[in-house]
This record gives structure tokens, sequence and C-alpha cells, in this order.
């Protein structure tokens, strides 16, 4: 396709927005019904032992969906694989509201794995995204998709309350009131998606891939991880979610066993959302400045922090549980937006797709472990200690970091 050096400014621009509204609507969906996953989960099995399964049901989704829709896009292009994943995610909501009803744990995780799908696409905008920009502004372009999310992160988790209201006026269960969040939003996505990624990213690409280029093989994930700074950006990323999702997983139970309502949870989850989402385009900038190492160590160091300050806040201290979630969301999206741009920089436009659904699903699956153990260990010692497990795991990715400090040599080069 030939078009003006104007023309294809104009459409990559357009796309870039329009993916960026995608994520904004579609996170509000899925950011409300996630809120309340450990709550009715709890509610169903009368242990908070299980009350991680919705949690953990979700990240498998996004799991199973990187993988499924990456391999649809590697051969349609981009939009019918975003556009399907926001489908797929609406029917779950409404698998998850007749399961709140019906108080049918298996029907719960079946819709729950299914809203995760939504997410997937969710995330996989940001790589559609930065195949549109040279390498120097592919952090910052990151950051701003990543940032769309800053949306649903203030107006997901206070619709809890709300939708519980009008559930209540429908005549269903209160909690049933979140999972009715994303068929709205998640299906405006759906569309906005479908109707507006005209031309498909792939055509607008900064590198198109030829004909030839998506015939050649996808390198094993064996000799991906012999790249520094591929390892580096895959550990960051893994060990970052697994250490958000283990904390933020567990905070809407222990906060509702000591006294908080739904109103007080909605709180601080959107604190922890904002945190995780309104600075993107600040990580982009850092990233593109100082160099995605930097950038994911100031992460990590971000994440010990506010996981030391969860396991010491005070049960009825909202507050300073709604700073350490701040904290844990900021920690998480400097090391989530720095190694999405070591990622991409160092993969070839016929790796990317495939090579990033099936990172995505690793980063999910990783998660969604977190996700199921955090039930278990506050269940046995207590939240505090699910805190400062999350701070010792921190350790991880900062040796393996250190020990690929090549890496640097390969991150995108400071402005």
């Amino acid at each position: 396709m030939e078009l003006s050096p104007s023309r294809l400014a104009h459409l990559r621009e357009r796309t870039i927005w329009t993916l960026v509204a995608g994520v904004a609507i579609g996170s509000t969906g899925h950011i409300a019904a996630v809120t309340v996953g450990t709550i009715v989960a709890a509610e169903i099995t009368g242990s908070s032992a299980l009350a991680g399964l919705p949690a953990a049901s979700v990240i498998l989704g996004s799991a199973l969906g990187s993988v499924l829709l990456s391999m649809l896009m590697a051969r349609r292009g981009r939009r019918p694989g975003l556009s399907l994943g926001y489908v797929i995610s609406v029917i779950g909501a409404l698998v998850a509201t007749s399961a709140v009803v019906s108080q049918s744990l298996p029907t719960l995780i079946l819709g729950t794995m299914l809203i995760g799908f939504g997410n997937s696409s969710n995330q996989l905008s940001r790589y559609a995204a930065a195949d549109l920009v040279p390498l120097r502004r592919r952090a910052s372009t990151i950051g701003v998709v990543v940032w769309g999310a800053t949306i649903g992160a203030i107006i997901g988790p206070n619709l809890v309350a709300f939708s519980g209201e009008v559930a209540l006026n429908l005549g269903l269960p209160e909690l049933a009131g979140p999972y009715l969040v994303p068929v709205v939003f998640v299906g405006a996505a759906a569309v906005l998606s479908y109707v507006m990624l005209r031309p498909d990213p792939f055509e607008l690409a900064d590198q198109p891939a030829t004909d030839r280029d998506r015939a050649q093989p996808v390198p094993r994930m064996a000799d991906l991880l012999r790249r520094p700074a591929v390892l580096a950006a895959i550990v960051a990323l893994v060990f970052g979610q697994v250490v958000m999702v283990l904390i933020m997983t567990m905070t809407p139970l222990h906060m509702t066993q000591h006294g908080h309502g739904l109103a007080a949870v909605g709180l601080v989850i959107s604190g922890h959302t904002f945190g995780m989402f309104a600075l993107s385009p600040l990580s982009g900038r850092f990233t593109d400045r100082f160099g995605s190492p930097i950038v994911i160590t100031a992460g990590l160091a971000v994440l010990a922090f506010s996981s030391v300050l969860a396991a010491v806040a005070p049960p009825e201290g909202g507050v300073v549980l709604f700073i350490a979630l701040f904290l844990l969301g900021y920690g998480w999206n400097l090391g989530f937006v720095a190694g999405s741009a070591m990622l991409a920089g160092n993969l070839e436009i016929h790796e990317r797709t495939r090579l990033q659904g099936v990172t995505d699903a690793f980063i999910w699956s990783s998660a969604a472990a977190a996700s199921l153990s955090s039930g278990l260990v506050v269940d046995w010692a207590g939240y505090a200690t699910l805190g400062l497990l999350g701070a010792g795991l921190i350790a991880i990715p900062a040796i393996v970091l250190y020990g690929t400090r090549t890496a640097r040599a390969v991150s995108p080069t400071p402005a």
C-alpha cells in the first residue's frame, strides 16, 4: 500500500490513539470485574484459601489469550486479534455474572478466564503501537498506550459500588454488578477496534514485515534467551508482575476482613491501578532517555519498598495501604514499560508478534501462580508475610539484570 509521508504519519497517529482509547475503555471493564474476584470467591467457598482462584483464572486467561490472539495476529493482522479478544471477554463477563447468581465456583472460574482475553488485547496493544514508531520513540509510545488504562484505573474500581446498586435494582446479587461493567465497556472496545483499526497496524509499521519475513522460522525460546537483553527483559517483566499480583490480589479481602467497605476497597485499588498506569508516559520518556536497565532497576527498588510498606501497614490504616498499593503499581509500571521496550527493541520484525505473545503468556502464567499462592500464604501466615515475600522475590530479577548488564549495549540509546 503506497501512502504519502503525511498520510502515513496521520494514519499512524490515528492508530496509536485508537489503541489508547481501546485500552482505556477495555481496562475500565476489566478492572471493575477483577476488583471483586477474591470477595466473590470467598463468599462462594466460605474460605480465604481459595479466594485467589478468580484472579488466577483471569491471569491464566490472559496467558492463553496472548498465545492464541498472537497466532491469529501473525496470520490475519492486529485488528482481528485485538477485536476478538475483547469479544471473548464480554462473553466471559456474562458467564461470571451467572456464576454469582448461581453461586457456582466452576462457572466463575470459566467466566473470569474468558474475561482475561480482554486483558490480552489490552496488553498486546502496546506492541502494536510500538511497531509504528522508530526505535528512539518506542518506549515513549508504549508508555502512552499503557497510560490509556489510567481511565480504567480511576473509573473501574469506583464503579464497583455503583454497579452493585444497579444489580440490586435489577434483582441480582450486589456482587454480580461489577461483572456487568465489562459487558458495556469491553464491548465498546471491541467495536472501536474493529471499526477504527483500518488499515491494519501491520500495514503501517515503521519496518513492515514482508512475506519473506513472515516465512522465516521464529527462533526457539532457548535461542532467544541467549540474547542478554531479551533474558533481562523477560525476567524483569515476569517478576515485576508476580510481586505486584501477589500483594494486590489479597488486598481487597484483607481490607474487608478488617472492617473496610467496598467503597474503601475500591479507593485503594483505584490508587493502585492509577500508579500502574497514570505515569506511563513519564516512564517511557525516562526509558528513552536513560535506557531500559536503569529504569528497570528503579522499578525493582520501588516494588521492594512498597512490598515492605504493605507488610507493616496496620490493617485498619487505609491511608498507609493506599500509599503502599500506589507505589506497588508505579514500581510495576517502571519495569513494565522499560522491559517491554527492551524486548521490542531486540526482536526482528518477523519474530515480534508470536514471541511477544509467548512472552506475555509466560508473564501471566507466572502471575497466575502468584495469585493462587497468595491466598494460601495469607491463610497460612498472614498478609504481612505476603508483603515480605514479595520484597524478597525482587532479588531474583536484580541478580539477573546485573548478570546480563551487557544488555545495556543494546537497549535504546539515550537521547
